[in-house]
């Protein structure tokens, strides 16, 4: 179940770098302008930011061997969605769902090994 969360959090992940770009690209917000408008782009880069972030503790988490990365996958993922906008909600919403099995696998797996 570890794997298998992180699996989905790193192609979450991945499609939302990529949706986020096409969003910075295509100007995400029509009709703002000045200081508006460099606010909406950086917080646009703060979701890319989260977003690799995501890809990079999924990974982690599916060798890890405590708690802690998916945790930082969870807590990365809820930044995520809520810098990244529409696209990156739903699909961040995927990687938290990935992000809680790989707590639940990690748990899982301390719990055996104390037995």
């Amino acid at each position: 179940m570890q794997k298998k969360g992180g699996i989905i959090a790193v192609i979450a992940g991945a499609v939302v770098v990529i949706t986020a770009f096409v969003t910075l690209i295509m100007g995400g917000a029509e009709g703002i302008e000045g200081e508006g408008l460099s606010m909406v782009y950086n917080i646009g880069w703060g979701g890319v930011f989260f977003s690799f972030l995501v890809i990079i503790f999924g990974v982690m988490a599916m060798g890890a061997e405590k708690i802690t990365f998916g945790i930082l996958l969870t807590v990365s993922a809820i930044l995520a969605a809520y810098f990244g906008g529409l696209f990156a909600t739903i699909l961040m919403a995927i990687a938290l769902i990935g992000g809680i099995m790989t707590i639940i696998g990690i748990s899982k797996r301390e719990d055996n090994r104390t037995a």
